[in-house]
């Protein structure tokens, strides 16, 4: 399996997390070719060798007309900053004529739908449409909220909105080309203090960046700066199937996304990429579980939709005698170790429960992979586990539904047909 870590110890911002992946990747050229032919006038990207405290990476640099989007940190006691590498996404209400962050007065602003309507016409393929428009409507949630405004009175600076589509196209992009089979990031250092934008001095985190980082483990600290911009929280939030420690994983590359700014720490963001060990076959797993006699059916498999979305490895049901000869029910979710804490949260969350019980377990799997098999009537996904000699192979259920539904199939003669077909 395929797993992309994000390593966010200074935080994340769209251009770092854009250059991190680019360096991940051998075709970066044509992305980046592919980045200057957008039909946006005036925007060039360049991917920049730069240096943080003696490691070298990149810098994914974007400029309007020459331009480049800034915002300013208010600096502390005795403290003076600087320029921050890090791009604030913001947004400003109707009527309003002040300057971006960057100080360049009298810009116009884009809203959602005709940022919709850039995205739509880029010469990328759909997927990555449909990924940064579902980005950029995380964004214009957290910026509606944070203003107290419909996201249709949300309005977008226009530097800052081309520099922000260049950055998320160019990471929707990249995601396309790794294919990650699972994405995870470590806990996300937002700095503190307070920064400077449009609408004037902000606390750090500001609060689109708080909105879109709930149920995120975030972390401050003494860095008086904003680390993480909403356009890097967005792209997180979008992409991460789940928070936590890394895993056991075998190394085939790192990529270093570096911020312009300096700080005594390395300002960057760091992308693993690399596949699940043979030792996953053998790993430590936990087991959540509460007791429930108070809920409705509904309500439970809510419940159970809740985890499987956040990355549950298993959630099921069974069924109890509690006291006072009450009939109920155990809902048990099993994960790894480093979701415990964040599922047993959506199960306090989630369930009428006041306790949630967690128990250390070992699991023995199968490895697996997932081929794509063409059939005469299109792309079916199967999926194979293996080890040795054990070797089991099934069609993936939604695919074989859309088969038996659109050629008006049995589900049994929809299955045979995907399961012996020839591999893509």
């Amino acid at each position: 399996m395929k797993v992309l870590y994000l390593e966010c110890n200074m935080g994340a911002a769209g251009d770092m997390l854009a250059a991190a992946l680019l360096e991940l990747l051998d075709n970066r050229d044509e992305i980046l070719c592919t980045l200057n032919h957008l039909g946006l006038e005036g925007v060039k990207a360049e991917l920049k060798p730069e240096e943080k405290c003696g490691i070298a990476g990149s810098r994914f640099q974007v400029t309007v007309h020459g331009q480049e989007e800034e915002s300013l940190d208010v600096p502390g006691q005795g403290e003076t900053l600087g320029e921050n590498p890090h791009k604030h996404f913001g947004a400003m209400p109707p009527g309003k004529n002040e300057g971006t962050s960057s100080g360049h007065a009298h810009h116009s602003h884009g809203t959602l739908h005709t940022i919709t309507q850039v995205i739509a016409s880029l010469p990328v393929s759909q997927q990555v449409k449909d990924k940064a428009l579902a980005v950029y409507g995380l964004l214009a949630q957290a910026e509606a909220h944070a203003h107290g405004r419909s996201v249709e009175e949300i309005h977008f600076h226009e530097v800052g909105t081309l520099d922000a589509i260049v950055d998320i196209v160019c990471v929707c992009m990249a995601m396309e080309q790794l294919a990650p089979d699972q994405i995870l990031v470590s806990p996300i250092h937002v700095g503190a203090g307070q920064v400077r934008c449009a609408h004037g001095i902000m606390p750090v985190p500001a609060p689109a960046t708080a909105y879109l980082l709930r149920d995120v483990p975030i972390y401050g600290g003494q860095v008086m700066a904003e680390l993480c911009t909403p356009t890097g929280a967005a792209l997180l939030k979008y992409f991460a199937d789940g928070f936590g420690s890394m895993p056991s994983i075998r190394l085939k590359r790192t990529g270093y996304g570096m911020g312009k700014k300096s700080f005594p720490a390395a300002n960057c963001v760091r992308a693993h990429w690399g596949e699940t060990v043979a030792q996953e076959a053998d790993e430590e797993i936990v087991e959540l579980a509460c007791n429930l006699d108070d809920m409705t059916p509904e309500a439970i498999g809510f419940a159970q939709e809740v985890l499987w979305d956040a990355g549950a490895l298993d959630v099921y049901t069974t069924a109890i005698g509690m006291k006072k000869s009450r009939p109920g029910c155990m809902l048990s979710c099993l994960c790894r170790k480093f979701q415990a804490k964040e599922m047993a949260q959506l199960l306090l969350q989630h369930t009428t429960t006041l306790g949630v019980r967690e128990y250390a377990c070992r699991r023995y799997v199968l490895h697996r992979e997932t081929q794509t098999r063409q059939t005469a009537y299109g792309p079916v996904r199967l999926k194979t586990a293996f080890d040795g000699a054990i070797r089991k192979t099934k069609a993936e259920y939604e695919d074989v539904v859309k088969l038996a539904r659109e050629q008006k199939l049995t589900f049994a003669q929809a299955k045979i047909l995907a399961e012996e077909s020839e591999p893509s």
